[in-house]
């Protein structure tokens, strides 16, 4: 199974479909709050959401949302990146409550070569997080830095470092 792409083998235009969903629990998105220290009673208190907000229940924080749709691309766009260089836009557009499921895609939008190095390039790219009813929750631009065939190649293929079963203790 591939994991990430070379820069050949983006083509602009082309829609990655990142599968599986993720049903965000409420669990989720009090432990995300949690580590990043963000208490919100909106997010963290089902009393506080009921009596002051429209939504009358907790809403998922948008860090998170961002974050799954980023990690659900990562097997499409980033897994062979060399460096993240930018996130040039990110839009919540609606909200995300706990029990509903996100998917994403995202669509290349341009690419370019690397003017100071000829074995990367940099693919821009667009991804999109929405709910089960295709609602779109959440829509970022990003910048990846990706090796040609050539960089990937001269540092051991498609797998570097992963180990030789059985080559341990041999000698």
């Amino acid at each position: 199974m591939q994991f990430g792409r070379y820069y050949e083998e983006f083509e602009v235009g082309a829609v990655y479909k990142h599968w599986p969903g993720k049903t965000v629990t409420e669990y989720d998105d009090h432990l995300f709050c949690l580590l990043t220290m963000n208490h919100h009673p909106l997010h963290m208190d089902a009393h506080y959401a009921e009596e002051t907000t429209d939504f009358k229940r907790n809403v998922v924080v948008g860090n998170y949302i961002y974050s799954l749709v980023l990690g659900m691309s990562v097997p499409d766009v980033s897994g062979k990146a060399i460096a993240n260089l930018e996130i040039e836009s990110l839009k919540h557009t609606k909200p995300t409550f706990h029990g509903d499921t996100i998917y994403a895609e995202t669509e290349v939008l341009d690419k370019t070569e690397s003017k100071s190095k000829d074995d990367r390039g940099i693919v821009y790219v667009e991804s999109r997080g929405y709910k089960q009813d295709g609602t779109v929750v959440c829509t970022f631009r990003r910048k990846v830095m990706v090796p040609k065939r050539s960089y990937g190649d001269a540092r051991g293929g498609e797998q570097p470092g992963r180990p030789v079963p059985g080559a341990e203790g041999v000698g």
